[in-house]
């Protein structure tokens, strides 16, 4: 009967320790950056262009949704700061390459600055006020 006990015991302590190590699987902590990875203070203060080259704003912000990237705050229209319209636009909205040759990063949207400019305003109030 002690010998019964005894591995029972042994099985749930066992259990316990796989269970704790699962746990700590699936919740890793550390991460590796990988090459073709973007950090943020690569893409804000970045200008878009479009298509036709044309300089049609500039990205403001990175929002993050669930730990997601969910868009981008766009800066259109304005001088100096003065009169500017924010926009949020979808990630997949605004194609970020990295130019090798010239060490640097670019933005390009298929729109225009009309369009932008059209675009549902983004506010920065409430929780988001700077």
């Amino acid at each position: 009967m002690r010998f019964i006990t005894t591995a029972l015991a042994t099985m749930m302590i066992a259990g316990a320790a796989y269970a704790q190590t699962a746990e700590v699987t699936k919740t890793e902590t550390f991460v590796t950056v990988q090459p073709t990875d973007v950090l943020s203070y690569n893409l804000v203060g970045l200008n878009i262009t479009n298509e036709a080259d044309e300089a049609i704003g500039e990205i403001k912000d990175i929002v993050i949704s669930e730990g997601q990237l969910a868009g981008y705050v766009v800066s259109v229209g304005g001088f100096l700061g003065m009169g500017e319209h924010f926009v949020m636009v979808t990630p997949a909205a605004v194609k970020i390459t990295y130019l090798e040759n010239d060490k640097k990063w670019t933005a390009m949207m298929n729109t225009t600055k009309d369009q932008l400019e059209k675009a549902p305003e983004f506010k920065y109030e409430g929780r988001f006020e700077r």
